[in-house]
Formats: structure tokens, C-alpha cells, sequence
């Protein structure tokens, strides 16, 4: 079928078309055998996600679902989880909208209306947004659809309605901040809101928690007697998703025209103004402001030292690295209050505390040394300098290492005061941990832009799996020291031999 140019149908095929592309490069990179792969290792984790699922709701389902307000806690809570994360990845999305895409000068230049393209990239985060929870919750809903009734399956009209609603909440967030605090701090700003967001209510229940009941389960506070007692009726309108999310077609009907009305009704206020606001989010990389004179007089530094600014000057201006990152250090605050609630008590904090701390360590080194080591969009002008390669990499992985450091140097002081031992271990482990990582993407290291940072996994998965078996490894030692057990030899011996693994199957041994 023949569409109009610049139809609302013919910019829908638009943005499919680059959507599938960048999906497909990003999971398979291009090569039809790691599709298949790909394909194959979505069906078993599926099938193990549902294995899971129905362990957890088989026993609430075996005893009976009463519509009280303990279910509705449990179901509201629970529907939060998921929502915050819907509102963080439609954030993220919707902020490129205006900064990520190479075609919007092309675009916006022909005569094609700028409204209908607005319309179109919103409705695709939308939808974006909404198949990423609902595969997420598939697992759930599934298994209470077959162990409790058909009705469960209304859960996946609150997720279109929710998804709906948080799009349009992240498109009233991002053109305020256009407003108040212009283009060229929205984009850092709201990278900031979508992390917050993301990690907010997770952090928050856990931290209720670890103050009211001295863990991290967040389960455990949605089916407190105090919690149950302090919330609203059973028929307050609170309820409204709870009572949509368990079959009731008036709660679902009203939950759909608010989130897709809410939705419609931004798309028409904001779609006018897209084209003002995309060419002011282009510009910022060719316009460039008038700079003060720096107060700071010049000192001679070395090579190394020269090269190690220059790498924490990328980090800085990285215009994505904020919301990759943040989270995880985000993360962070449950176990340090859990320490912080735990000061002088029995070691079954720390436990908790050290493997924490040594997954973050891993995973905030892989990303920061991918950044560093192949994220280098000045690959040709670095290596015709008057430099060693090996200089340029020792400065890389310094500058890496060191902010490592200085993320956990809070963390590990607190655990100091608490305990030396344990601040030792989980020093050690977390160093071996960064370390691991870092080695491990300067085994694998490509030549790539910092653009393509979200789609590093694709560069080699033996990499990847790598990186994230070695981080679990460390973790598991960590927890087992801690423990005062000398298993942890174990998993530190498996850890190593991943990594010997690793340098092994890698390009540079091949």
C-alpha cells in the first residue's frame, strides 16, 4: 500500500524502521547467528522468569486472594515498582526525542509537518515504554491468569494506561524544564529526575525497611500491620489501579481515558512547539558560548597527569553518563543505611553490605573503563601523538580506578568506624572487582564513539558475561569473607579463572 509522504502513517513506518534497526543492532550487531542465539536465550529466561513467578504467587494464590486492603497494599506497591521505572525510561526517552536523532535537521528543514513527526516519536516512546513493562511483568500477570482466573489479564490494559500516563507525565517534566532552565540544562537535569525516579521508590521502601524492621526486604513493609492499618479504606478511590489491576472493568475503563487522555491532551499543547525546542537542543553542540577567563594560573603536569584530566573532563561532559550511572550509585544508599542502622551491632549487616558494594564497584568500572578504553571519538588525533600507548592506557585505567575510589571512599570510611575488617574486605573485594572489569574491556577493547555507549554489550558478549560473572564472583567472596567463612575460596578461584578465561578467548590472544 502506497502511504502519503509525511502522513502520520508514513512517519509511523519512519520510526519503525529505525527502531527495529537500532534494536537489532544493538542485541545481535548485525549478525544473524547471534539473533538466533539471542532469540533462543529470551524463550529460556522467559520460561525460568515464569518458573519464578509462579513460586511466588502460587502460595498467595493456594491460600486464597481476598480483596481486602492488605491485597490492595501488596498490589499497589508492587504496581509502583513498576510504574517508577516506567516514568524513569519515558524520561530518558522522551528527552531524546530532542536531543538524539541525527535526522531531525533533515526532517525539520523539508515541509513535512514537525507536529506529525512529534506525535508519532512520542506515541513510540509510549508504546516503548509500555512493552518493556509489560514484558517485565509478564511472568506475574501470566501465572495469576492461570492459577486465579482470566481476569488477572486486565493488568496488561493498566500497564498500556499507566505506560500512557507516564509518558505524558515526562513530557510536562521536560518542557517545563525547557522552559525554566533552557535547553542546555534540561538534558542533564532530567538525566538526573529519570535516575531518581527510577531508583526513588525502591530505595525508599528499602529504607523504610531497614529503619522500621532492620532489612532490605521491601515486601516486608507492604504486609506490615502498620502500613495496612495506616492506608485508606477499601473503597477509596486510592484504590482506583489496584482495583483496574484485578478485573474491575469501571476502575480499568476510567484508568485508560486518564492515561491516554493525558497523553492526547500533552501530544496537543506541546507538539507546536516541538521544532523551536529540537533546533535549540541541536544547536548547543555548534553554538558555543562565550567562556571566562580562567582564574587558574598554569602549572606543569606530566604526561600521565595531563592524560588522566583529560579523561575525567570526557566523563564529565559525557552527555549520557548521568543516567547510566547515577542509578547505581543510587543503589548504594540501602546498604550504607543498613550499615549506618546496624553501627555496632552483629556482623549479619555486613553480610548484606560488602557484596553490594563489590557488584557496584564491577559494574560502574565496566562502564566508566568501556567510556575510557574504547569510547574514544579522538581515536586518530591520540594515537598520532607523541605518546606511548601504553602511557595513554595506564592513564586511562587510572583515571578510572580513581573514581571508583572516591564513589566508595564514604562507604568504606563509614564500614571502617563500624569495622576495619570488614571495611578491608570490602576494599579488597571491590578493588578486584573494578579491576576485573577494567582489564577485561582493555582485553576486548574496539575502536567505537562514546555515542554507542548503550550499545557496548554488543561489541562481544564473552565480554560482557565475562565482566558480569567475574563482578558476581568477587561479590560472592566478599559475602563469604564477611561470613568468616573460608569458602570464599571458591568463588574467588572461579573469579580468577573467568578472567584467565577471558584474557584467553580475547582478540588480542586470537
Amino acid at each position: 500500500m502506497t502511504m502519503a509522504p509525511a502522513s502520520l502513517p508514513w512517519f509511523a513506518r519512519h520510526e519503525l524502521t529505525l527502531a527495529w534497526r537500532e534494536w537489532h543492532a544493538m542485541m545481535t550487531g548485525g549478525r544473524r547467528a547471534r539473533g538466533i542465539g539471542l532469540a533462543i536465550f529470551l524463550v529460556i529466561v522467559m520460561l525460568l522468569l515464569h518458573l519464578l513467578a509462579f513460586g511466588l504467587v502460587a502460595p498467595w494464590v493456594k491460600t486464597g486472594i481476598v480483596l481486602d486492603k492488605s491485597t490492595l497494599v501488596l498490589v499497589t506497591g508492587t504496581g509502583l515498582l513498576f510504574w517508577t521505572v516506567m516514568l524513569s525510561q519515558a524520561l530518558e526517552s522522551i528527552t531524546r526525542v530532542y536531543y538524539a536523532r541525527s535526522d531531525l535537521d533533515l526532517i525539520l528543514s523539508s515541509p513535512a509537518s514537525s507536529q506529525r513527526l512529534f506525535t508519532i516519536r512520542t506515541a513510540a516512546v509510549a508504546l516503548t515504554t509500555m512493552a518493556l513493562t509489560g514484558m517485565l511483568a509478564s511472568p506475574l500477570i501470566n501465572m495469576l491468569a492461570i492459577l486465579d482466573g482470566a481476569h488477572w489479564l486486565a493488568a496488561y490494559a493498566v500497564v498500556a494506561a499507566l505506560g500512557a500516563l507516564a509518558t505524558a507525565i515526562s513530557l510536562a517534566i521536560t518542557m517545563a524544564l525547557f522552559q525554566f532552565v533552557g535547553p542546555k540544562r534540561t538534558r542533564l537535569i532530567a538525566q538526573i529526575v529519570a535516575a531518581v525516579v527510577g531508583a526513588g521508590f525502591v530505595i525508599g521502601v528499602q529504607a523504610a525497611a531497614i529503619i522500621y524492621y532492620g532489612n532490605m526486604s521491601r515486601f516486608t513493609l507492604l504486609q506490615s500491620a502498620e502500613l495496612i492499618a495506616a492506608a485508606p479504606a477499601a473503597d477509596s478511590p486510592f484504590w482506583l489501579p489496584a482495583h483496574a489491576l484485578l478485573g474491575d472493568p469501571l476502575s480499568l475503563t476510567t484508568l485508560l481515558a486518564v492515561g491516554v487522555g493525558a497523553l492526547i491532551m500533552m501530544i496537543v499543547l506541546t507538539a507546536s512547539s516541538y521544532g523551536h525546542h529540537a533546533i535549540s537542543a541541536a544547536g548547543l553542540s555548534h553554538i558555543r558560548s562565550q567562556r571566562r577567563p580562567s582564574r587558574r594560573s598554569f602549572k606543569p603536569a606530566t604526561t600521565r597527569q595531563t592524560l588522566r584530566r583529560k579523561e575525567w573532563r570526557l566523563l564529565q561532559r559525557d552527555p549520557w553518563l548521568m543516567s547510566q550511572t547515577l542509578m547505581q550509585i543510587l543503589y548504594l544508599v540501602p546498604p550504607a543505611l543498613l550499615l549506618w542502622m546496624n553501627f555496632g551491632n552483629s556482623a549479619g549487616a555486613f553480610v548484606v553490605v560488602v557484596p553490594v558494594l563489590v557488584m557496584a564497584s564491577g559494574q560502574l568500572a565496566g562502564g566508566l573503563a568501556w567510556l575510557a578504553i574504547s569510547g574514544e571519538d579522538a581515536h586518530d588525533l591520540v594515537v598520532t601523538a607523541p605518546v606511548t600507548p601504553g602511557t595513554v592506557l595506564i592513564a586511562k585505567i587510572e583515571a578510572v580506578l580513581i573514581v571508583i575510589a572516591l564513589v566508595l571512599a564514604p562507604l568504606l570510611l563509614l564500614l571502617a568506624f563500624a569495622s576495619p575488617r570488614m571495611a578491608l574486605i570490602a576494599a579488597i573485594c571491590a578493588m578486584l572487582s573494578a579491576g576485573s572489569a577494567t582489564a577485561i574491556q582493555l582485553w576486548f577493547r574496539v575502536v567505537a564513539k562514546r555515542s554507542m555507549f548503550r550499545r557496548r554489550q554488543v561489541a562481544s558478549r564473552a565480554a560482557t558475561l565475562s565482566e558480569a560473572f567475574a563482578s558476581i564472583m568477587w561479590a560472592a567472596t566478599g559475602a563469604l569473607l564477611a561470613a568468616g567463612s573460608w569458602l570464599a575460596l571458591g568463588p574467588a578461584f572461579i573469579a580468577v579463572l573467568v578472567l584467565c578465561l577471558a584474557k584467553l578467548i580475547s582478540p588480542k590472544r586470537r
